[in-house]
C-alpha cells in the first residue's frame, strides 16, 4: 500500500501546474508535492497518478516515491491566494503526494542526453498509458541527481472519463510525433520486447490495489471499488502487447 503520511504544513503553491499542486511538509518529516482531490478532474487525476506511477516503477522506470497525504484544511488558512484557500477547503482527506526532488532540474532536449534504449522504454511506457502530457513544450520529465525522472501523469488512461467507450479508446493508436524523446530516436522495438511480458493481470491487479477506496467510490456503472479497479487494468493490459505496433510518428517504432 502506497505510504500514509499527515499534512503539517502547507508551504507554498506550484504555479507550474494547472491543478495548483502545493508543496507541503508531512509527519514523516518529508517534504512532498501534493496533488488536491478539489482540482481539476479530481480523484481521477490522482488515480490515474498511483496506476502509471506505480505501474512505471515497477517497469523499472524511475519515479518519485507516491504516499497519501491527509490534509486538515485548515492549513491553508494562512495562504493569500483566494483560489489556492478554497481549493485546500476543498480538498480536506486524503490528496496524493509524491516526493519532492530538492534540486531537479527539468528535462530540456538540448542541453541533456538520453539513450535510446531509455528514450524507447518511456516512449512505449507513454504510448501504454496513452500519455498525452510529453511534449517538448512540457515534458513532465525531470533530471535528478544524473538520472531520468518521470513526474505528472495526470493526463493520461483517458478512457476512465468515458467508461463505456473505454475499450474502443484504449485500442487507438498513441501519437508520438510531439514526443519530447523523439529526436533522441527512441527504440520502442527494443523496450516492447523487455517491458511488454511484464505487463500482466497480476502485475496490474498490485498496481491497482494501491489506489485509496475513497478514490473509486460512487463511480457510475460499478457495484464496488474492486470492480473499477479491474476496469482500470483491462485496457492496460489489452493494450499492452502490441501498443508498439500503433504508434505513430516515430521512425521504426512498429
Amino acid at each position: 500500500m502506497l505510504k500514509m503520511v499527515t499534512a503539517t504544513r502547507y508551504i507554498a503553491p506550484l504555479h507550474e501546474g494547472g491543478s495548483l499542486p502545493g508543496l507541503v511538509e508531512a509527519d514523516d518529516f518529508g517534504t512532498y508535492v501534493m496533488k488536491l482531490t478539489g482540482a481539476g478532474q479530481g480523484r481521477k487525476t490522482l488515480v490515474a497518478e498511483v496506476v502509471c506511477g506505480e505501474l512505471a516503477r515497477r517497469l523499472g522506470l524511475r519515479v518519485p516515491r507516491l504516499a497519501t497525504v491527509e490534509l486538515d484544511p485548515v492549513l491553508g488558512l494562512g495562504e493569500p491566494d483566494q483560489e489556492v484557500q478554497e481549493l485546500l477547503r476543498s480538498s480536506g482527506g486524503a490528496n496524493l503526494g509524491m516526493d519532492f526532488l530538492s534540486g531537479a532540474l527539468g528535462f530540456d532536449p538540448l542541453a541533456f542526453s538520453v539513450s535510446r534504449a531509455e528514450a524507447g522504454r518511456i516512449v512505449w511506457f507513454d504510448a501504454l498509458v496513452n500519455n498525452v502530457d510529453r511534449s517538448w513544450r512540457n515534458p513532465n520529465l525531470l533530471m535528478w541527481q544524473g538520472e531520468l525522472w518521470l513526474i505528472d501523469h495526470g493526463a493520461t488512461m483517458i478512457w476512465q472519463h468515458n467508461w463505456p467507450a473505454a475499450e474502443a479508446s484504449a485500442a487507438r493508436p498513441y501519437d508520438a510525433s510531439d514526443h519530447v524523446l523523439r529526436p533522441f530516436a527512441p527504440d520502442v522495438a527494443g523496450a516492447a520486447a523487455e517491458l511488454a511480458p511484464l505487463v500482466t493481470e497480476d502485475l496490474l491487479a498490485e498496481v491497482t490495489a494501491e489506489i485509496p477506496d475513497a478514490w473509486l467510490a460512487a463511480e457510475p456503472g460499478f457495484d464496488s471499488a474492486d470492480d473499477l479497479r479491474r476496469a482500470y487494468a483491462r485496457p492496460l493490459l489489452a493494450r499492452a502487447a502490441a501498443v508498439h505496433e500503433r504508434i505513430d510518428g516515430i521512425e521504426g517504432a512498429k
